[in-house]
């Protein structure tokens, strides 16, 4: 009998991901299927062999791998040990079906800032609370990939203040309860990608960057009012205790509690 894999599964609450997949496998071998989503992949351990369209490829862990929906693959271990991987499918929404052809011909992206943002992507799926910040990550990782497959150029900085203030006022207005990004997107009449590079460029921060601090900046006049850890996590926006104080750790630079048990409010706060 096999080595049982180390699997983990789920669908976040992130439009455009139908789901992520964390696997370590010893010594499984996938037969030819198919995926009705787009499958972007990356190795962390080990190299992967796959059949795509009758084609031979490889996908160590410097590389990332786009397979196209409905175009039959398998795969297998190359090395010794398994392989480790993290897979997002991602919706048709995200790649156009235009680009099926081009990812048949070319799913080895060999692209070290792609890889990178792929697993920043992925490293914030694992922490609930932050959707607005992988909404964020995703437009820029699927726009990344259609780019490849289109072989255009990077794309510019996006020069836009209107969209930029625009996006800020929004945010002070829902940075409690949040919003989507592709909400934002809707109400300001612009793509949502634009939204990010715009405010990106205008404000030196990412949109989930300035939500978060503002949950923070209320967060800290609500513990030094006296109210309660627990409903001040509620009451900023915070996701859950865990989210609360993981933030406001790296933000204040010490814990919600710490901060809370100084009893002193004065000018020289950060």
């Amino acid at each position: 009998m096999g080595a049982r894999p180390d699997i983990t599964a789920w669908r976040p609450d992130v439009e455009g991901i139908d789901e992520v997949f964390h696997a370590h496998f010893a010594d499984h071998a996938y037969p030819m299927h198919t995926h009705d989503a787009w499958t972007l992949l990356i190795v962390d351990e080990g190299v992967v062999r796959y059949d795509l369209d009758r084609h031979e490829h490889g996908a160590p862990s410097s590389v990332v791998t786009l397979l196209p929906p409905h175009v039959p693959h398998n795969g297998v271990a190359a090395t010794p040990g398994g392989f480790r991987k993290r897979v997002l499918y991602l919706d048709t929404g995200q790649i156009g079906a235009d680009l099926v052809g081009h990812a048949v011909d070319r799913p080895v992206l060999r692209d070290p800032r792609l890889r990178h943002r792929v697993d920043q992507l992925h490293r914030t799926l694992v922490r609930p609370g932050d959707e607005l910040e992988a909404q964020s990550r995703l437009a820029l990782v699927s726009e990344r990939l259609a780019r490849h497959l289109r072989d255009e150029p990077a794309a510019p900085q996006a020069h836009d203040r209107q969209v930029a203030y625009a996006l800020r006022d929004l945010l002070d207005e829902h940075f409690v309860e949040g919003l989507t990004l592709r909400e934002a997107a809707a109400k300001l009449h612009s793509h949502h990608t634009h939204l990010v590079r715009a405010f990106s460029r205008e404000f030196g921060m990412a949109p989930h960057q300035y939500l978060t601090g503002r949950r923070v900046d209320l967060a800290r006049r609500l513990l030094l009012g006296g109210m309660r850890l627990p409903e001040v996590a509620a009451s900023a926006g915070f996701y859950d205790q865990s989210h609360f104080s993981r933030h406001f750790k790296r933000v204040v630079g010490t814990s919600p509690g710490h901060y809370a048990r100084t009893g002193v409010a004065t000018s020289e706060t950060w």
